[in-house]
């Protein structure tokens, strides 16, 4: 079943030039999917298309097999949970449990309840001994691991990061990430990443490549990869790991694939080698 599909979607910000034009695509429930394309390409737009925080100007889009409309905005909404670009932005509380709770004082959870919650997904992300520590004293990765902590805790079905490490310094960035990847591995979430960091790319089940508001590809990381006049196209480039393994493929060494889509540059330290 398709968590996400996307059908004919057009969009316009200001009616003289569309932002999307004609986009189509499906996303698997429980998969990990990123969305990848430069600057401008269309892809937050359509993160906010499908979480309703945007309106299209044409086509359908349905979320769990629901057909997005006025109607059922809300219902949609509290399926799908956003952590956004800029982890300062995000925070309402005083503390870490304080931000955590908020949107559970807001679905009014009883007290009872809400301290093991809060504690339950502070340590899904490895924050738990900060929850009584106030966010300007964070990391910009521990402040985007609160934000997701803080969605996680509402149970939503579909997790969005839209560009959620593109503000933050490669540590920040490497921990998010294997937050991702935790989560995907061992939730039933179905996971939809935004991003122009092809190295994320890696580690996702599927892509949909993104280019001047239109979907160009919608395949598997290593089919991406390997048809290198598209992503030249797109203004994309291969990420490192795989550079440095097609690189290494041309000395006579052979890198396993599926150590070539771990997008770490640090697992090619522990990379088996066959002549």
């Amino acid at each position: 079943m398709s968590a996400i599909l996307v059908k004919e979607v057009t969009f316009s910000y200001d009616q003289s030039v569309n932002a999307l034009e004609g986009v189509s695509f499906s996303i698997e429930e429980g998969s990990y999917t990123t969305i990848v394309g430069h600057n401008g390409s269309g892809k937050s737009t359509v993160a906010k298309l499908v979480a309703g925080l945007l309106e299209r100007n044409e086509g359908e889009i349905f979320v769990d097999g629901i057909l997005l409309n006025d109607e059922n905005l809300q219902e949609i909404r509290s399926r799908i949970g956003i952590v956004f670009q800029n982890p300062d932005n995000q925070f309402i509380g005083s503390t870490v449990r304080d931000d955590i709770a908020f949107g559970l004082e807001n679905h009014c959870v009883p007290q009872c309840e809400m301290d093991g919650i809060i504690e339950a997904y502070a340590k899904k992300v490895s924050m738990v001994e900060y929850l009584d520590k106030e966010p300007t004293h964070l990391s910009g990765g521990q402040k985007q691991r609160v934000a997701i902590a803080g969605v996680l805790a509402m149970k939503p079905k579909i997790l969005i990061f839209d560009e959620a490490t593109s503000m933050l310094d490669p540590q920040g960035k490497k921990e998010i990430k294997q937050v991702i990847m935790d989560l995907h591995k061992e939730s039933g979430l179905t996971i939809v990443s935004i991003t122009h960091d092809i190295e994320e790319v890696c580690n996702s089940d599927y892509v949909i490549a993104m280019h001047e508001g239109h979907v160009v590809k919608t395949c598997k990381p290593e089919e991406l990869f390997a048809d290198e006049k598209k992503l030249k196209e797109i203004q994309l480039d291969l990420p490192f790991t795989v550079k440095f393994a097609n690189a290494l493929a041309k000395q006579g060494v052979k890198v396993e694939k599926e150590m070539q889509m771990e997008g770490m540059v640090d697992a090619l330290c522990q990379l088996r080698l066959n002549k």
